[in-house]
């Protein structure tokens, strides 16, 4: 099988307990290591190449965001996701041939721009757009802004959940959704559901898939923690 075509197998669970995790490389280094501890795919966080580029979260020039992509997807043999955030005012085949290029097999498009939620019907329209020029090449992950937009109503997200997977999306991400809301949300989504986890949270991916999460990310959260365990290693060299 081609590597999207093993993304997308990766996303049929077993069993409820056993959600797809994809941890969030940020460099080349990282992506080999990731994958030499077993996992099965990989999805980049732009948050955190962001800050191995040096730039603030949302504020990463595309090329530069491409040419990280690539050497994440060249370093290793398994699947890449990438988050290109809203799409850096690409047209709809130039961001897929863009996508493709750099050796990801989905990626991550979310639905605000400058903190404003987009008009939900425009945004399936585009990512219709975008469904028709990957056709089967790109697994579409549409990320929901709702929750961290103040949009606390679960049926918001359900809503334009429903939008996105007649639009074309594979998986939806109503990022920021309280784990308290997340059978209400499974119960209204159709097909792969994407959930935060915090590193070392207090629900496991598995509790978090027992709760209807079909896959698992961690955003920034391994890039954070690295520079962290870094600082402390400049103390200790001290």
């Amino acid at each position: 099988m081609s590597k999207v075509e093993i993304f997308h197998k990766l996303h049929r669970r077993p069993a409820p307990d056993d959600p797809l995790v994809l941890p969030g490389p940020w460099d080349a280094s990282s992506a080999r290591v990731l994958a030499d501890a077993g996992y099965r795919a990989l999805a980049t966080p732009s948050a955190g190449i962001a800050a191995s580029l040096g730039y603030e979260d949302g504020s990463t020039p595309a090329d530069e965001m491409f040419a990280a992509v690539a050497r994440i997807a060249r370093a290793v043999d398994i699947p890449v996701s990438a988050d290109v955030e809203g799409g850096y005012g690409l047209a709809p085949k130039e961001l897929v041939e863009r996508l493709l290029e750099a050796g990801a097999v989905g990626c991550n498009l979310e639905d605000s721009d400058g903190g404003v939620l987009k008009d939900p019907h425009q945004h399936a329209e585009w990512l219709a757009e975008v469904r028709y020029a990957a056709g089967d090449e790109l697994f579409v992950n549409a990320r929901i802004d709702t929750f961290v937009r103040g949009v606390t109503d679960p049926e918001q997200a359900i809503e334009r959940a429903a939008l996105y997977t007649a639009a074309g999306a594979d998986c939806v991400y109503p990022i920021g959704a309280p784990v308290t809301v997340l059978p209400l949300l499974r119960s209204g989504i159709h097909g792969p559901l994407n959930m935060f986890a915090l590193i070392g949270g207090e629900l496991s991916p598995a509790d978090l898939g027992e709760r209807g999460a079909t896959r698992i990310t961690f955003g920034p959260g391994l890039q954070r923690r690295s520079a962290a365990i870094l600082a402390e290693l400049v103390e200790e060299m001290r």
